[in-house]
């Protein structure tokens, strides 16, 4: 491990490798290129390895190693007993070391195209990237693939760490052939630093030491590249931007804004702005983790307090009032796909950014591109690992500037609204102009407006919902749990994730329906304006739960006909009559003394449906809500998919 100049002290020791800076990088490449070994190859040559981890890694290369008489340096990363038995790498292992001059937190990404999301995982807080190519084999698809993510990751700083050259007799010739490749296809793509060092991971070549193998390389190796090379200067340190993320009270004299200085630096005394509200102040004070300061930089976690007490919560952006941030609802992003399940274009997602969170959707996918040749496709969806280019639209203005101009504040994620799982990442290209905002009404749909037809079909607002519109209409006399079961039932599915409305006779007849009485011509008009509000719901997409005595058949069949027979899925709670007295005593009560007219079972008949979708009885009460779901599942009215 790390020894210690013998001319300091103890303090002097401590005080210098707490101000050492660190390095986060990721290596990336092909199925065996070495990427493991490279890592497992410097912290054994660094001499960063424990006794008992040099012990187990000699144990583990003889029975589970891959690299015949040589020390499989790679198991030191690939733990996963799928990871070993297959010699490849899975997911993301993250390894920590340090040197006298750096720290660093090294990513051990997979090459495998069907692990794209595990390396956009790795990259996305990394500085450098080290891309190893197989001096064999030379530039193939994946380090192009590669290459392009850590273009679109934004990272500035790459390695071609040409391996392997002990399986090439160490030739120059080669590996210039390979930096000609590999520079030709690099034209176009948003990387300002790109170096290439030969290297043989296994033998150690170029790796700790300058090879001897290779005196006609006169570059640096590998980790004196990585302790020298200069990070500092990415960051951003012109364009202010301070995300709050808690509003600190643990007084009350103190009112302070915390959270991580995306970029720019604050200084005591500036004059800053409140976005979206825009209103201003002047910093008073920064405190850090060491106290009070006069300035901050990112990334450093601290809290601002200001000169008079304005309204600030979590998800605000603090910035200088010369230089705001972008603030829209609408924007242009790449997105890559994270999910098992695949894109739905028509739901609304989760958009988690900088600290704000609020509903997002997918207005237009222009392109999709292919990661191995970088061309681009059209394309309605994206699957796992795919990535695109999206127009999307939040439902609040969020602040936000370009990813190339500031990564933390044009970054985000995309959370699946029903799992919860991280359906995708992004990073922001632009706002979107005016002529490319999808509410923009064209000439074909004011055509549509003028004829009184729907800019949304139907079948979007199904995939939108999740569900198909539908009238669960439920029939019974009073007292046979009709408005028990509808209640239940539209709990139930709101928990579910559904888009119900419930409508009941009291309900509907304080209002809607609050002039007609109980008389057959009246209940026949109630029902009929029940059953138009029903149409109008379904059109729109939405389920609606009606609970309703509706004795009569014919009037059901008029019901029916108006929603629309593949929409009306009807319901019978079949309670006999002594059940429903039971149920409702006082009701009864009243009709049987002549306070209530037209009441069905007792002055007026109860005509049983004919051919309901399900009947229901109190025998199997608390079964009910249970049979009602199976079956709008069984017939793909929620959840459609």
């Amino acid at each position: 491990m790390e020894t210690r100049d013998k001319n300091l002290s103890i303090t002097e020791f401590l005080d210098k490798d707490e101000r050492k800076d660190l390095l986060r990088l990721l290596t990336a490449g092909s199925v065996d290129d070495g990427k493991s070994t490279l890592i497992g190859r410097l912290l054994f040559d660094s001499k960063r390895l424990y006794e008992d981890q040099l012990s187990a890694l000699e144990r583990d290369s003889k029975r589970e190693g891959h690299a015949g008489e040589d020390i499989d340096y790679a198991l030191l990363l690939d733990g996963l007993k799928a990871e070993r038995e297959q010699g490849i790498t899975i997911d993301v292992a993250y390894r920590y070391f340090s040197t006298s001059e750096r720290k660093f937190i090294i990513a051990d990404t997979p090459g495998h195209e069907q692990y794209t999301r595990n390396m956009v995982t790795g990259a996305s807080t990394s500085n450098l990237a080290i891309l190893l190519v197989d001096a064999r084999h030379g530039v193939i698809t994946q380090t192009k693939r590669h290459t392009f993510i850590a273009s679109l990751l934004g990272i500035q700083h790459v390695v071609v760490a040409i391996n392997k050259m002990d399986l090439v007799d160490y030739s120059e010739q080669r590996y210039n052939e390979i930096v000609k490749d590999y520079k030709q296809f690099l034209t176009g793509m948003n990387i300002p630093d790109v170096n290439f060092i030969p290297i043989s991971a296994l033998k150690g070549d170029n790796v700790v030491d300058h090879s001897e193998n290779m005196d006609w390389y006169h570059g640096q190796p590998m980790l004196e590249f990585l302790e020298t090379v200069h990070v500092d200067a990415d960051r951003n340190f012109d364009d202010f931007r301070f995300p709050v993320q808690y509003v600190n009270r643990p007084s009350l004299d103190y009112r302070g804004y915390a959270g991580t200085l995306a970029s720019g630096i604050v200084r005591k005394g500036d004059t800053i702005k409140v976005q979206p509200s825009g209103k201003t102040s002047q910093v008073t004070s920064i405190l850090g983790a060491n106290g009070e300061q006069d300035y901050a930089f990112p990334p450093q976690a601290i809290s601002l307090t200001l000169s008079n007490e304005i309204d600030i919560s979590r998800g605000d952006m603090i910035v200088h009032p010369d230089n705001m941030a972008r603030q829209e609802r609408h924007f242009e992003a790449m997105l890559v796909w994270m999910d098992e399940q695949e894109m739905k274009p028509h739901r609304q997602y989760y958009i988690k950014h900088a600290n704000n969170t609020t509903k997002i959707r997918f207005d237009n996918l222009r392109y999709k591109v292919d990661v191995n040749t970088m061309d681009k496709h059209e394309a309605d969806i994206l699957h796992l690992n795919e990535i695109g280019r999206m127009v999307l639209t939040a439902n609040k203005p969020l602040m936000f500037d370009p990813y190339k101009k500031i990564s933390d504040t044009g970054a985000f994620v995309i959370i699946d609204p029903v799992t919860h799982n991280t359906a995708a990442v992004g990073m922001i290209i632009d706002k979107v102009s005016d002529k490319d905002m999808a509410s923009r009404i064209t000439d074909v749909e004011r055509e549509k407006i003028y004829r009184g037809e729907a800019l949304v079909d139907p079948r979007e607002r199904e995939l939108f919902y999740n569900q198909k519109g539908s009238t669960i209409w439920i029939t019974g006399l009073h007292g046979s749990g009709k408005n028990e079961l509808a209640y239940g039932l539209e709990k139930q599915l709101f928990d579910m994730g559904a888009t119900t409305v419930l409508m009941d006779g009291s309900t509907v007849r304080s209002g809607l329906s609050r002039e007609l009485d109980h008389s057959p011509a009246d209940r026949a008009e109630h029902l009929r304006r029940v059953a138009h509000v029903c149409y109008m719901l379904n059109e729109q997409g939405i389920i609606t739960i009606c609970s309703f005595i509706s004795p009569d058949e014919d009037i059901r069949n008029q019901v029916a006909e108006i929603v629309g027979e593949d929409r009306f899925h009807m319901i019978h709670m079949d309670a006999d009559l002594d059940y429903c007295k039971s149920n409702k005593p006082e009701m009864f009560e009243k009709a049987i003394n002549g306070k209530i007219n037209y009441m069905p079972g007792i002055d007026a008949e109860y005509e049983k449906p004919q051919s309901p979708v399900m009947t229901l009885n109190p025998e199997t009460k608390n079964k009910w809500i249970e049979e009602v779901v199976n079956y709008l599942e069984k017939e793909k009215i929620f959840p459609l998919e």
